[in-house]
């Protein structure tokens, strides 16, 4: 019997298609190309995404958020996957505004089931104009988002890749990531683990 394949889902939580929109996509087609996964892709750009108001909708009625708008393709993909990956531009030193707010509307998710991405695992991947650019920050956000949420969160292990996917695209959009040799191994050694966890997860 053939095996199911792993579920993949990647967010891009840039508000253009550039660079970060590049990265996220070279990891699923990695993904593809290596194992046997099923891919979801959402892209930040141009969709309607409102800011969380606090106004607590979504904790007392238990059936999703006031909001009905683009992230119910989110919610859906974040059901169905079995990994995650969450890429973000480097804005002020951390995630874009865009990606903030996907973090913050799950709370939706979570408020009708607090267990929903429980057992799935999740990776981190950041694209920053500098080489300094703050992209550890933004993956350790990420990061603990997954923490939060009962997600595992996973890295590319020592030597180059410890927190997740890290590019210095140097302003240049798709073809900074191109270049960045460097970026492209923290890629492939992230998808790894990334993969390999979760398959050992889905054996349990």
């Amino acid at each position: 019997m053939a095996s199911i394949p792993l579920r993949l889902f990647g967010i891009c939580g840039s508000p253009r298609l550039q660079s970060t929109d590049s990265a996220v996509r070279k990891a699923l087609e990695y993904a593809e190309e290596t194992y046997s996964v099923e891919t979801r892709y959402f892209s930040c750009h141009k969709k309607e995404l409102n800011f969380c108001i606090h106004c607590d909708y979504c904790v007392r009625k238990k059936e999703g958020c006031v909001f009905k708008d683009d992230m119910e393709e989110v919610y859906s993909s974040l059901e169905w996957a079995d990994a995650l990956i969450m890429g973000t531009p480097v804005y002020q030193g951390t995630v874009s505004g865009q990606m903030k707010v996907v973090m913050d509307r799950c709370r939706a998710l979570l408020a009708k089931n607090p267990h929903v991405l429980s057992q799935k695992v999740g990776a981190a991947l950041a694209v920053g104009g500098d080489r300094m650019g703050g992209q550890e920050v933004a993956l350790q956000t990420i990061l603990e988002f997954y923490v939060i949420n009962e997600v595992l969160p996973v890295g590319g292990g020592s030597f180059g890749a410890n927190l997740g996917m890290t590019f210095w695209s140097k302003d240049m959009g798709a073809s900074g990531v191109e270049r960045d040799r460097e970026g492209l191994r923290t890629l492939h050694k992230t998808v790894d683990r990334l993969v390999s966890v979760a398959q050992a997860i889905r054996r349990m």
